[in-house]
């Protein structure tokens, strides 16, 4: 995002390992930089970076708030998939100049795709449809990420790692809004309607990604339901060490969430708690590194995958 819309992003962002921001919305390392470390591979560098990136493991297309659809929206998932077969022909052409490419025509047909896309489309729907016609527009979002998959499957990809929705209703920035009671709380303080809604949409990518599968016989399509695990960090916070699972760590307002839509932040306004590894939250929507940290181990488990290939051996594959 920093990158790619000419933000200069301000600390307290980065602070808990990077020490300064990086682009990350969050204290410190992403799920995906845990997983790099797993691999012992250089951190993903964004495609939209110019200056010091380093392309030679792979590149990020992902983007803060980027959706599904519209297609051609800026940055939608569609726009991504474009953006990649722009890098894949670049680099494909430089090499057989004999100039040096990030990514060898090997490299990008053994590569591991990683779409996690699906939940800025769901909670944009939810903020003004109900549960059940939130429900009926799941076909058409469905059907952009079963386009991405099949348009970089012709293009020679193979692996491909299916990255379900987390748990909507848990998030601060969901529970700030004004609500006439609290009927819709489950037993943790989340939001039941939201996190139904997630659940929902992971069944129905879930069952994408097998029909694919069926398709796609030389294909690897690994599909990683990512609600058991983030709904656990809430449900369970004490095991992991979190004091405040619903409360974001920087924001405005105090408790109980610490958030509120028109002061972010990287408001002056902000406040910002003192340890973010108490926190599940970072900013009311994206995680701490603590949390991250968390995430990335359940995917690495495969506990949480069908097929329940290890993360490693599937990057080897």
């Amino acid at each position: 995002m920093a990158a790619a819309m000419g933000w200069r992003i301000r600390p307290p962002e980065g602070r808990a390992f990077f020490h300064h921001p990086t682009g990350r919305f969050c204290d410190g390392r992403l799920t995906i930089d845990f997983l790099c470390e797993r691999l012992n591979i250089s951190y993903l560098s964004p495609y939209l970076k110019a200056l010091g990136s380093d392309y030679s493991n792979g590149a990020n297309f992902a983007i803060a708030g980027s959706t599904t659809l519209p297609r051609d929206a800026l940055f939608a998932l569609h726009i991504q998939v474009q953006q990649f077969l722009y890098f894949r022909d670049r680099s494909l052409e430089l090499i057989s100049q004999g100039l040096p490419g990030p990514v060898d025509a090997e490299g990008f047909q053994n590569a591991l795709y990683m779409i996690d896309i699906g939940q800025n489309d769901i909670n944009a729907l939810l903020s003004y449809l109900s549960y059940d016609q939130v429900v009926a527009r799941f076909p058409p979002i469905l059907a952009e990420i079963k386009d991405a998959i099949q348009t970089l499957y012709s293009n020679g990809s193979r692996n491909f790692w299916i990255h379900g929705t987390g748990a909507l209703g848990c998030l601060p920035q969901k529970l700030s809004i004004p609500r006439k009671n609290d009927s819709d709380l489950d037993s943790n303080g989340c939001l039941k309607t939201y996190n139904r809604a997630a659940v929902a949409f992971n069944a129905a990518l879930g069952s994408l990604c097998d029909q694919l599968s069926a398709q796609m016989r030389d294909a690897a399509i690994v599909y990683t339901d990512l609600f058991p695990l983030k709904y656990d960090l809430v449900a369970n916070h004490t095991k992991y060490g979190f004091d405040k699972p619903l409360m974001a760590c920087c924001g405005y307002g105090g408790s109980p969430y610490n958030y509120n839509i028109s002061v972010s932040c990287q408001s002056k306004n902000a406040s910002v708690c003192d340890d973010g590894s108490k926190f599940v939250s970072w900013d009311g929507v994206h995680l701490t590194e603590a949390a991250n940290a968390i995430v990335a181990q359940g995917i690495l488990s495969s506990d949480y995958s069908r097929p329940k290939i290890k993360f490693d051996q599937f990057c080897r594959l």
